[in-house]
């Protein structure tokens, strides 16, 4: 059940992943016909092609690639789980979460668990349907999912652990009423103190770029956390974008990196911060640190399959969130949501544009903490 990662490089023939619908499940005794609808994301993706398996290196130009169609509807067909909405804050027709309000800079409304279900799509697809990368033993009993979200990572891992128990923890109560028995989730946050009666032998924490003040403070309380040899993964992407070829001197996309940058750096939560991740859980005490790299391009233009179909997902991911990623960073500038939103036409247009070669370095990173010995 361990995963395992080969060497940086691959073909540029890539990933040929379908995605297919899982139909009805089959009658069970489970209590929770929520439960029997869903099927992890690893199971629904058709993963025949990914040349060696190891992660794959930068994208190269497809000189061809205006010719390149893919079916939207196909892509906001990953969309799973139905979730509720039992308290939360009305801003700019969006809704956020209350409990620590305005702190997390991303709303919490159907719209925007419906792109974190396709994020965790994304996610998936681009590391050869794996869930996790860090070398798990199968009879781990205790795992932690911080800012989990629509809970989908914690739902799967619940069910490919079933053993295990598996908590979730946010600041939004969006997640399934009826998930596996083994898998539950509460309403926390993980800048406070952690006060958890247990000792975990995995924490996971995926896309919290945007989350915290101080994530080396977050990486310390997690190793505090783990019990001996257990293992802290991250995820996480690396602001700015970067260009092969370079940006273009008019590119709005460029210019919205700078400024979401800028705002997010002015309302105290740094957006750059996932290039230190490696050195701060080695800071904290982290043993056999790897660190690996994955590349999610704006458009599909690189060659071959795999960057094409990663593209697709990750443009539908950004113009799906484009408005919300930006009213609350941009807004900290002094723009008004209507200079914003102007702004951000330009913007899509970029995103659309296939001439404009931006990708965003993906980050993922685990160490083991000392004390027992590491798994095979």
């Amino acid at each position: 059940m361990a995963s395992s990662i080969a060497p940086d490089h691959v073909d540029d023939k890539g990933l040929d992943v379908t995605v297919v619908d899982s139909g009805p499940s089959p009658e069970t005794n489970s209590p929770s016909p929520a439960v029997q609808e869903h099927v992890p994301m690893a199971s629904r993706l058709s993963l025949e092609s990914w040349g060696t398996g190891s992660m794959p290196g930068v994208p190269d130009v497809d000189e061809e690639s205006n010719s390149y169609r893919y079916d939207i509807e196909e892509i906001q067909s990953t969309n799973s789980l139905q979730s509720s909405i039992y308290d939360y804050v009305e801003e700019n027709g969006r809704t956020y979460h209350r409990y620590k309000q305005g702190k997390y800079p991303l709303p919490n409304d159907q719209k925007e668990q419906d792109r974190l279900d396709l994020q965790h799509a994304l996610f998936v697809m681009s590391t050869h349907g794996k869930i996790y990368l860090a070398p798990l033993k199968d009879d781990i009993k205790n795992i932690l999912d911080i800012a989990t979200g629509t809970g989908l990572w914690a739902i799967e891992m619940a069910q490919l652990f079933p053993n295990a128990k598996v908590l979730g923890t946010d600041l939004s109560p969006i997640q399934p009423l009826y998930v596996p028995e083994n898998c539950s989730f509460e309403i926390d946050d993980a800048e406070d103190e952690w006060a958890f009666s247990t000792k975990f032998d995995y924490i996971h924490g995926r896309a919290l770029l945007s989350c915290f003040k101080d994530p080396s403070a977050v990486i310390a309380q997690a190793y505090e956390a783990l019990a001996p040899g257990g293992y802290l993964e991250l995820q996480d992407g690396i602001f700015p974008m970067e260009y092969a070829g370079g940006p273009r001197p008019d590119c709005a996309l460029h210019k919205w990196n700078e400024l979401v940058i800028a705002g997010a750096e002015k309302t105290g939560r740094s957006w750059t911060n996932v290039q230190h991740y490696k050195r701060w859980l080695e800071e904290a005490g982290f043993e056999d640190v790897v660190e690996r790299r994955l590349y999610y391009p704006t458009s599909p233009w690189p060659k071959g399959k795999y960057y094409k179909t990663i593209a697709a997902y990750f443009q539908e991911d950004l113009l799906s969130g484009l408005d919300a990623l930006s009213l609350k960073v941009m807004g900290a500038l002094g723009m008004s949501p209507d200079e914003i939103r102007d702004f951000l036409v330009d913007v899509r247009r970029d995103l659309h544009d296939t001439s404009i070669h931006g990708y965003l370095r993906i980050v993922c990173v685990y160490g083991r903490k000392p004390g027992a010995a590491a798994a095979q």
